[in-house]
């Protein structure tokens, strides 16, 4: 019997009997990433980085000189996945910083969770220079969007994959792990504990977004639904929406025409700099 078939049993039984403890322990498997190690192609460039460590002792990769890049990466992900990105922006006289999110890398931390990356890009944010862009992955794009709303500054946002409302996010992975009813209310509302706030206060079509942005999503992503990112569309009015017939949930980050957009996005907002200077 698989893992996933175990847990949904054990949950199915016990999350009637019991379904704040069931809850619980869902909620920490929800928020508790694994360590998975570079995959080889990543390694070149892990190789040419400089690791920096901000404070509170969050971990950084960095390449390049010029105007300031931050990327983030989602769940269970790694700077070096954008490997294409980077080296596309360094080429053009972008200087790169890539965080290891919370929980991630190099990062301290137990658990991780959408507003923690938020969190993190905050914190970065205030110890390098003043932020040309910020480009997210999956949970790092919606934890990009976020930040923007707690206050990070930058002059464009690009989101690749990412969910619009992490509502959604919650009742996929309940359906996944198969949390009855009962079990299923408790999960999400300690995770709003845990957050401190509603739920629906992370989702885009209540977000304040005036900046200018790329929104990326391919057709066949299996794991956000392609549909996220025309509600992230409609929320954005300064933004343009890239839609790819194919390339998943993690190989849209090295399409040439997602590079071409990101680099086109940052060129016409350094224009508009320079025009307005």
């Amino acid at each position: 019997m698989g893992t996933l078939t175990w847990t949904r049993r054990f949950n199915g039984t016990l999350g009637h009997l019991a379904p704040q403890m069931v809850a619980n322990k869902m909620r920490r498997a929800f928020m508790t990433p694994r360590h998975l190690p570079p995959r080889d192609w990543e390694l070149p460039l892990l190789a040419q980085s400089e690791r920096i460590t901000l404070r509170f002792g969050l971990s950084a990769l960095r390449w390049g000189q010029g105007p300031a890049v931050l990327l983030m990466h989602g769940w269970e992900g790694r700077p070096t996945q954008f490997a294409s990105l980077i080296t596309a922006l360094v080429d053009n006289g972008y200087s790169v910083i890539a965080l290891d999110g919370p929980a991630h890398g190099r990062s301290p931390g137990r658990e991780a969770h959408v507003l923690l990356f938020a969190r993190a890009m905050l914190e970065a944010a205030a110890e390098l220079p003043p932020l040309h862009a910020v480009i997210g992955h999956s949970m790092g794009g919606a934890s990009a969007m976020l930040a923007v709303q707690l206050g990070l500054r930058t002059e464009a946002l690009v989101s690749i994959a990412a969910p619009s409302r992490f509502l959604d996010a919650l009742r996929g992975f309940t359906k996944m792990v198969g949390l009855p009813a009962r079990a299923r209310s408790a999960f999400i509302q300690e995770v709003e504990l845990t957050f401190g706030m509603p739920l629906k206060h992370l989702d885009v079509a209540h977000y304040q977004m005036n900046i200018p942005g790329l929104i990326v999503h391919a057709e066949d992503d299996t794991f956000v639904p392609v549909k996220a990112s025309q509600a992230i569309h409609e929320a954005w009015f300064d933004s343009r929406l890239l839609r790819l017939e194919q390339g998943g949930h993690q190989k849209v980050l090295a399409d040439p025409r997602v590079i071409d957009g990101v680099l086109a996005l940052l060129a016409g907002c350094c224009l508009q700099e320079r025009q307005s200077a």
